[in-house]
């Protein structure tokens, strides 16, 4: 993945990419998180297909929390 601002919002087209796509998306906010070593990871699911990824000062730095929000 390239550079990007947070959140991310995913819509997942089948259940076979959502794996992929979701880590990828981890993975890059790691990378924003790591650099700031103030924010932890927040990953919500919206509905069957859609997701937001984002840097959280409400989770703690190197913890990734999931959150559903339907």
């Amino acid at each position: 993945m390239t550079a990007h601002n947070f959140p991310l919002t995913l819509t997942i087209a089948d259940r076979e990419s959502m794996d992929s796509q979701l880590d990828a998306a981890v993975t890059a906010a790691k990378a924003h998180a790591l650099a700031e070593k103030r924010h932890g990871i927040l990953v919500t699911r919206h509905g069957v297909d859609k997701f937001t990824v984002a840097l959280s000062e409400a989770v703690p730095f190197g913890l990734t929390r999931e959150h559903q929000a339907w």
